[in-house]
């Protein structure tokens, strides 16, 4: 079990790596947030830390999936393809894999300790360091493995979290990331450092194990999250009043499976520049542009992606980010139609909806990367995928498509837009100002008793307003 972690001056206080040890990974709270000038703890590696786990130089790293017997072998290869791709956004290289077959997991080895060992030898034969299985270990199935393999085991979510935190580069990101990290790590800490137990305490002589290693880092490891989670509940406390002052503009989420091409929708749709890279989770925040403003503002954000048995510690640590898409007017699935394993990226992403309870919002699928296929998709397999559903084949570096794709989320966006007008007394300083914070004001005339506005917004929240101005008059 091991992480990849250099501190950058932005946030400091993000623990180091360790070499298979967690007392290097748990450190106290530092009592500033920026890093001091003084010759305090310097956050480079320490003259003991392993080589291997810089990024430069990366693990070496033997990849084991285990597929149920029904598993089709163009689905196996897509599930390695795919866990290959993440240990190498980690900043590791991979040296070998394979893949087992089994009806159910070992309880105690995952694997079974006899396969362990085999596959264990291979591994070593091919000049691994660590382990890689695609799979939630326990604890406790990670320490046993760990024992009948020899080498240092690495799970599916350990891999998912060190490439977040490789990508996380605002403070929010950062923390969120941490606190993931951190959560995980909590449940494997028993039993680690017993060579630092302290051997003696209490009164009058009285000898007893007193404080364990273990015992001490929980207890710095809980510290540090309460620490972590009062700073995100501030930062969340920022993000809601900055979406609050977007309530009254049309809003769409770029949603969709990790590398579907959003950002690049995203740069072709808005003039934006951000940063894109063909490697999975490189966007971890929320970005928001200004799609339209004629007609009505409408706002257009990426969003982090999604991945096959993402888990749930990250989806719970990426709630405030993740508030954009609920708060959306309109979904816009992004779909790679180049990866030949798109019915399920597509179906992972409904999974996820579902559980963020957005399932029913509406939608525009968006069939990404026509360019790279060599013949015209079916329309009525795309269709069909769409749920019956309103779609498109677009390629971010064809102008016309993007031009069409753009015209239809702005039409989508303000298909439910409505119109109102209201005399709305001036004793009602809180219903005037909701109105000009959820809405777009499109006419305003003072009266002797009361302030008459025409406005426009989407009709959930024009609704409320007229039932809030009906109470008014009763």
């Amino acid at each position: 079990m091991k992480f990849h972690s250099n501190p950058v001056d932005e946030h400091a206080e993000v623990p180091s790596a360790d070499s298979g040890r967690l007392e290097a990974i748990i450190q106290p709270p530092t009592s500033s947030p920026s890093p001091s000038p003084s010759p305090s703890p310097s956050p480079s590696p320490s003259p003991s830390r392993d080589p291997a786990l810089d990024r430069d130089t990366g693990n070496a790293c033997y990849l084991v999936s285990v597929a149920e017997r029904g598993a089709s072998p163009v689905q196996i290869e897509a599930q390695l393809a795919e866990l290959s791709g993440l240990v190498e956004a980690q900043g590791d290289k991979v040296v070998g894999s394979e893949h087992l077959r089994r009806d159910r997991p070992d309880p105690r080895t995952y694997l079974g300790s006899g396969s362990a060992a085999a596959i264990a030898e291979r591994a070593r034969a091919a000049g691994a360091d660590l382990l890689v299985i695609d799979a939630e270990l326990s604890p406790s199935q990670t320490r046993n493995l760990e024992d009948a393999a020899g080498l240092a085991i690495s799970d599916r979510e350990g891999v998912i979290l060190n490439v977040f935190l490789r990508h996380a580069r605002t403070r929010r990101a950062r923390i969120q990331v941490e606190i993931a990290q951190l959560e995980y790590l909590r449940p494997r800490i028993r039993g680690v450092g017993l060579d630092m137990d302290q051997q003696a305490g209490g009164l009058m002589n009285a000898r007893g194990p007193g404080e364990t290693a273990s015992e001490l880092l929980a207890r710095q490891l809980d510290g540090r999250l309460v620490e972590l989670r009062r700073r995100q509940a501030k930062l969340e406390r920022a993000g809601e009043i900055q979406r609050e002052r977007r309530s009254s503009c049309a809003r769409i989420a770029l949603v969709g499976y990790t590398n579907a091409g959003k950002t690049s929708l995203m740069n072709a749709l808005s003039a934006a520049e951000l940063p894109v890279r063909d490697r999975p989770f490189e966007t971890l925040d929320t970005t928001s542009r200004c799609l339209s403003r004629h007609g009505g503002e409408v706002i257009l954000s990426d969003t982090v992606g999604f991945i096959r048995r993402l888990p749930d510690r990250l989806l719970a640590s990426f709630e405030s980010t993740l508030a954009e898409v609920r708060e959306a007017s309109l979904l816009a699935l992004v779909v790679d139609l180049g990866d030949p394993e798109w019915p399920m990226h597509l179906e992972t992403t409904e999974v996820q909806l579902a559980r963020l309870g957005v399932d029913q919002r509406p939608r525009l699928t968006i069939y990404n990367k026509l360019d790279t296929l060599a013949s015209p998709p079916d329309p009525e397999v795309l269709a069909t995928h769409a749920r019956g559903g309103p779609f498109m084949a677009v390629s971010a570096s064809d102008p016309a498509t993007v031009a069409e794709l753009r015209e239809a989320l702005l039409a989508a966006a303000r298909s439910d837009h409505r119109r109102s007008s209201a005399q709305v007394p001036y004793a009602e300083g809180e219903l005037i100002a909701a109105i000009h914070a959820r809405c777009r004001v499109l006419a305003a005339e003072a009266l002797p008793d009361a302030l008459a506005l025409t406005f426009e917004g989407p009709a959930l929240v024009v609704a409320e307003i007229e039932r809030a101005l009906a109470e008014v008059r009763a």
